[in-house]
């Protein structure tokens, strides 16, 4: 005979179901705490984080500590794509948010149920190997939990960087021999090599990952951008004494609006690379090319400027850091994923 469910006599329930219930609303309960804190907390850190919403609609698995919730998942990007020139194909990522007295002991413990989960997650994505990373992308001024997660493995390796409007900025300085200009059709040899370069050197320090197609996939995207028809154009030639040496890629809005949520800004810019060539370095070129970007930004009335770059680079990260921008968000990268 089956059995069957015992019932609340006076209300036709079922304590377990009741039961159950009380419990889904107890952890919603903490999470919001947790995270209303940790939005509080981040407020408080820096006024150019966005506003911090719920992700567990989007998210592959919700982990929990009593002070602490992460939220998991899992992002892939198809070989032969634009996005495979500047990641591993597949990425397990994890988002956390930690309150409490010891914010650290939270990221601590986060980290060890998603290990768990990892390990049988990356199972499935075997024969990846250095093309499956786990990413946790975190406030940088949130520095807790750090510790644990250089234990694991894990480095700060990528930035997102910020640099808010200056509209009361000048122009562009004059530098001896420097022209900045439009780029055109007849550029896209010189566009495809300066952005082959920048592409190996960036690949040293294990985010932007070589490919065999790196130099195909780069002139279609050149070529594509020469050719779209844009109020202001996304590529730009810097010329020193008549030799085109250096490049400058912007996106302005509708087009830079995947970035705008990383961001406490209504109109946010993106400044996707510049690179200028070994011989030119130096040579003020680069800092032409941002000051010419920046009056860009300006002139369209962006409120923020976003970039990403590796953080290990010794040329990166001084430069743009004496150009005005900051860290805002930094990703933390372990590869492959497991083992």
């Amino acid at each position: 005979m089956q059995a069957q469910g015992t019932r609340d006599s006076r209300t036709g329930r079922d304590p377990k179901h009741d039961s159950g219930a009380r419990s889904d609303r107890g952890s919603a309960d903490r999470d919001t705490a947790v995270l209303d804190a940790y939005a509080e907390r981040m407020a408080a850190e820096d006024a150019m984080l966005p506003t911090f919403t719920n992700p567990s609609a989007s998210a592959s698995a919700v982990l929990r500590t009593r002070d602490g919730v992460a939220f998991a998942g899992r992002s892939a990007v198809a070989p032969g794509s634009m996005g495979s020139l500047w990641r591993p194909l597949v990425e397990y990522r994890l988002d956390l948010r930690v309150a409490g007295s010891d914010p650290a002991a939270a990221v601590d413990g986060l980290l060890c149920r998603w290990e768990d989960q990892l390990a049988e997650a990356v199972s499935y994505d075997e024969g990846y190997g250095w093309d499956c990373a786990a990413v946790v992308t975190r406030p940088s001024r949130d520095t807790s939990g750090a510790t644990a997660l250089l234990r694991r493995g894990f480095t700060a390796t990528r930035v997102l960087a910020v640099r808010p409007a200056n509209r009361l900025g000048s122009g562009p300085p004059a530098v001896p021999g420097v022209r900045i200009r439009e780029a055109v059709e007849n550029d896209l040899p010189t566009l495809t090599r300066m952005r082959a370069e920048l592409h190996a050197y960036d690949a040293q320090f294990g985010v932007v990952t070589p490919r065999a197609d790196a130099l195909e996939r780069l002139t279609e995207d050149a070529r594509a951008q020469l050719a779209a028809d844009t109020p202001v154009p996304q590529l730009w030639v810097a010329e020193l004494y008549g030799r085109p040496l250096g490049f400058l890629e912007v996106e302005l809005p509708p087009r830079a609006n995947w970035v705008g949520g990383y961001v406490n800004a209504e109109r946010v810019g993106y400044l996707a690379s510049l690179h200028v060539a070994e011989e030119a370095r130096s040579s003020g070129v680069g800092s032409a090319l941002v000051a010419h970007a920046h009056q860009l930004f300006d002139s369209e009335d962006i409120e923020a400027v976003l970039l990403h770059h590796a953080l290990e680079s010794p040329r990166s990260t001084p430069f743009w850091y004496a150009h005005g921008y900051r860290p805002l968000w930094t990703s933390w990268y372990r590869r492959p994923a497991v083992g």
